[in-house]
Parts: structure tokens; C-alpha cells; sequence
């Protein structure tokens, strides 16, 4: 058997980028947030804590530095009183978007037991309508 990393340096590569990818948006809640920022249009920390179940306000903030750092999210601080910070998607972020829609398609056709209450299989289209959806992507 020849070693991943055989394979990989055959096409000039130094990772999987399936692994690079899984760095970034693999920890627990990293996806929940992109997907609040997507269709829920959150932006601010406490709309994050109050929406996600089972997320701590250290976690976040963990959650929500790491997304900065690797670039999906910026950070803006508001000069109001009170102060407030606004977090919004960058390029990098709002890339994610389709393949946050092949996830769900993903699982809504064959997982559609657990998604749906009918238990049968749909589409985000299909479910959500293309009037709906270019809402939420615009």
C-alpha cells in the first residue's frame, strides 16, 4: 500500500486538503456560527450564545478568535455607547456557502429519517424555495 503522503507529493502537494479544510471549519460550533451569519444574519456574540444550544460563552470566544485568525470572519468594534462588536463574513467565510448547501443537501436526501418530520427526502430548493433562498444568499 503506498502512503497518503506518497500520493500527495505526486501531484505537488504538501497536505490532504480535505485535512486543511477540516482545520478550519471541523471544530465543534464553527459551522453553526457560519451558518447563523448566513441564514439567521447574526452578527453579534450575544445572538450566537442565545440561538446555539450547548455552547459556553468561553467557547465562543474561542470559536469566534479561531474564525478571525484563519480569516472567515472580521471582527468589527462599534464607537457607541454601549460598545458593541459585530462579526461579519469575509470572502473566505461566504465560500463556505456552497458547500454548507451540499452538506445539507446531503443530508436532507439521505438522512431525510432524522431531517424531516415526513421522513422523506428533499432538497434545500425543494424545502426552502428559490425565492426563500436568494434572500438569505444576497
Amino acid at each position: 500500500m503506498i502512503p497518503l503522503q506518497q500520493h500527495l507529493d505526486e501531484f505537488g502537494m504538501k497536505h490532504c486538503p480535505l485535512e486543511i479544510s477540516l482545520r478550519i471549519i471541523g471544530k465543534k460550533f464553527t459551522i453553526h456560527i457560519i451558518r447563523n451569519m448566513i441564514l439567521l444574519k447574526q452578527t453579534r456574540f450575544n445572538e450566537f450564545l442565545n440561538s446555539m444550544e450547548g455552547i459556553s460563552t468561553k467557547t465562543l470566544s474561542v470559536r469566534l478568535r479561531e474564525m478571525e485568525d484563519a480569516g472567515l470572519i472580521t471582527r468589527n468594534i462599534i464607537e457607541k455607547r454601549p460598545l458593541r462588536v459585530e462579526y461579519h463574513l469575509t470572502e473566505k467565510g461566504e465560500a463556505l456557502a456552497p458547500v454548507m448547501i451540499q452538506m445539507a443537501n446531503f443530508s436532507m436526501h439521505w438522512e431525510s429519517k432524522k431531517v424531516f418530520k415526513n421522513q422523506e427526502p428533499s432538497t434545500i430548493k425543494e424545502t426552502f424555495g428559490t425565492e426563500r433562498l436568494a434572500k438569505v444568499w444576497d
